[in-house]
C-alpha cells in the first residue's frame, strides 16, 4: 500500500512537467533567441550617486524559517526576504502543518513573519528551482508523520539530489524516487528519525550538509556527520547554518574539517532580525566600478556569516574604493566608488559571487582567474558554462577550466544575454549592459527568485543626480 501511495504521488509530480526538458548545453539543443521578451539592459549615462537598502538575505531567511518550524515555540522573523525562493519555503512548511502568519513590521519590503511550530504531517512540496527548499525540507519531512511528495520546476530535475536521498535512506527513512536520484520523489515520514553516524559526499553542494544539520537536533540520537569525497564548497554557508543553530541554543562540535557532531536538543524559539542580502548587493556595488561614481548600501552588518560580505574586498582589489561608515547597533553603510579603472584578479572560492565577479572581469584591463567553483555547475544552471557562453557570445574571451574560469580582456558588443532561469546570470548581464550598448537580458523576471524588485532598483540606481532632482520637481 505504501509503495502504491508513493508511486501515485511521484506520478502526479512527473505529470506536472511532462514536456521534454530543455538542456541549454546539449549539442542538439541550441540556446533559443527571445528578442521579443528581452529586457534592454540600461547603459549608464554618467557617474552614479545612489543609496539603497536591500531586502533580507535569502540564505538567512530560509534557514530561520526551517529552524522556527522545528523550534519549541513561536518565532518572529523581522524583515525577511519576500521572493520566490522564500515563498516556496513558506509554502513547503505550511504544507507540513507549520503556521506562518504575516504581521506588521518596519521593513520597506513587506511584513514580518510569525512562525508557530505544529505537529508535522504529510503533504506536497513544490521546490520550484530553490536549492534550499529541495535540500533542507526533506530532512524536515522525515520528521513528519505521513508521506511528503517533492517536485519542482522542469529545470530542478537537473540539480543533484542523490546525496540527500541516500543520506535519508542511510538514516532509515524510506524514499521513493524510482532510482533517479533527482526530483520528483516521495519521503515516507514516521514522525521521528533515529540519527546516529552518517557519511556523505557533499562536494556538489554545502546545502547537503546544512540540510542535515538544521534538523539533526530533533533526531532521537542526534547526528555525527562526516563529509567524504572531494573538496567541500561554500564552507561559509555551513558556518551560517551553525551560527543560526547556536543562536537557538544548539551546539555543534566541529572537531576536525568535514566532521560535525550534533547532540539531540531542543531548538529554542527566537525572534530574529534578518540581515539584508549581501550577495544581492553585489551587482549594485559593482555598478559603481563599471559606471563610475558611488553606490552605498545601508544596513550593512559589521559582522556576518554571509559570503556576500566578500564583495567589498573583491571590488577593492579590482580597482574600486571602499568605505564603511558605522551607524550603530552593529550596522553601517558600505560605499563603493569607481576610480575609472577595472583590474583583473585571481580569486579562489568566490561561490555565488562568481557571476558578478565574472561580469566585471569581462570589462577589466587584465586577466581574471577564478578557481574553486566547480560546484557552480550544479546550481540553477551550469554557471561556468553559461558565463563562458554568454560573455564569449558578446565578443569576450573566456575559457572554462575544471573548477573555474579564465577571463581575458576583449572588446564586447551588444546582443542577447541568456539567463538560463538563473537569477545571478540575469544580473550579470545587467552589469555588462552598463558599459556596452545593445545588451538584452532574455528573462530579467528570473531575478524574482531572490530579488523581485531588481529591475526597478537597478533603474533607480542608474538615475543621475540631475534626474533625481527633475523627478522631485515633477512630483
Amino acid at each position: 500500500m505504501r509503495k502504491a501511495v508513493g508511486d501515485t504521488l511521484v506520478g502526479m509530480a512527473i505529470s506536472k512537467f511532462s514536456q521534454p526538458q530543455f538542456n541549454p548545453y546539449g549539442d542538439d539543443a541550441p540556446v533559443p533567441e527571445d528578442e521579443g521578451g528581452a529586457w534592454p539592459a540600461p547603459r549608464a549615462s554618467g557617474p552614479l550617486s545612489a543609496t539603497l537598502r536591500l531586502p533580507g538575505s535569502k540564505s538567512l531567511t530560509n534557514r530561520e524559517l526551517v529552524l522556527a518550524a522545528l523550534a519549541d515555540g513561536p518565532s518572529l522573523l523581522r524583515a525577511p526576504l519576500r521572493s520566490r525562493d522564500s515563498a516556496l519555503m513558506i509554502g513547503a512548511l505550511r504544507s507540513l502543518g507549520t503556521s506562518i502568519v504575516e504581521v506588521a513590521g518596519d521593513s520597506d519590503y513587506g511584513p514580518d513573519l510569525l512562525v508557530t511550530p505544529a505537529e508535522l504531517g504529510g503533504g506536497f512540496v513544490d521546490c520550484g528551482l530553490a536549492g534550499t527548499v529541495m535540500r533542507f525540507i526533506p530532512t524536515v519531512a522525515a520528521l513528519a508523520l505521513g508521506p511528503v511528495a517533492f517536485d519542482g520546476d522542469a529545470a530542478s530535475y537537473r540539480r543533484p539530489m542523490r546525496t540527500t536521498i541516500d543520506a535519508l535512506r542511510a538514516l532509515g527513512v524510506e524514499v521513493s524516487d524510482d532510482g533517479r536520484g533527482t526530483l520528483p520523489f516521495t519521503i515516507f515520514g514516521t514522525g521521528s528519525v533515529q540519527g546516529g553516524e552518517l557519511e556523505i559526499d557533499a562536494s556538489a553542494s554545502s546545502q547537503f550538509v546544512s540540510g542535515l544539520l538544521l534538523a539533526a537536533p530533533r533526531f532521537t540520537r542526534g547526528l555525527t556527520l562526516r563529509h567524504v569525497g572531494g573538496t567541500l564548497p561554500s564552507l561559509a554557508h555551513i558556518d551560517m547554518t551553525i551560527a543560526a543553530l547556536a543562536a537557538r541554543g544548539v551546539t555543534i562540535e566541529n572537531p576536525e574539517p568535514g566532521l560535525w557532531i550534533v547532540q539531540p536538543s531542543p531548538i529554542s524559539a527566537l525572534d530574529v532580525d534578518i540581515e539584508p542580502d549581501l550577495s544581492n548587493a553585489g551587482p549594485f556595488l559593482a555598478a559603481a566600478l563599471v559606471a563610475g561614481g558611488s553606490v552605498t548600501v545601508t544596513g550593512w552588518p559589521q559582522h556576518t556569516t554571509q559570503v556576500g560580505a566578500r564583495m567589498a574586498d573583491i571590488l577593492e582589489s579590482m580597482g574600486g574604493e571602499v568605505a564603511f561608515t558605522p551607524t550603530g547597533a552593529g550596522l553601517g553603510n558600505l560605499t563603493v566608488t569607481g576610480t575609472g579603472a577595472i583590474h583583473g584578479i585571481t580569486l579562489d572560492e568566490s561561490s555565488e559571487l562568481a557571476p558578478t565577479v565574472a561580469a566585471v572581469a569581462a570589462l577589466a584591463d587584465s586577466e581574471t582567474v577564478l578557481t574553486g567553483i566547480a560546484h557552480l555547475r550544479g546550481h540553477e544552471t551550469d554557471r561556468l558554462a553559461a558565463l563562458a557562453t554568454e560573455i564569449n557570445a558578446l565578443g569576450g574571451d573566456v575559457t572554462e577550466t575544471d573548477d573555474g574560469l579564465v577571463i581575458r580582456p576583449a572588446s564586447l558588443q551588444g546582443g542577447t544575454w541568456h539567463s538560463y532561469e538563473d537569477h545571478r546570470m540575469a544580473t550579470a548581464g545587467a552589469i555588462i549592459g552598463l558599459a556596452i550598448d545593445g545588451v538584452k537580458v532574455d528573462d530579467i523576471g528570473t531575478t524574482a527568485k531572490t530579488l523581485p524588485q531588481f529591475a526597478e532598483l537597478w533603474t533607480d540606481v542608474l538615475r543621475t543626480p540631475q534626474q533625481r532632482i527633475e523627478t522631485i520637481e515633477i512630483l
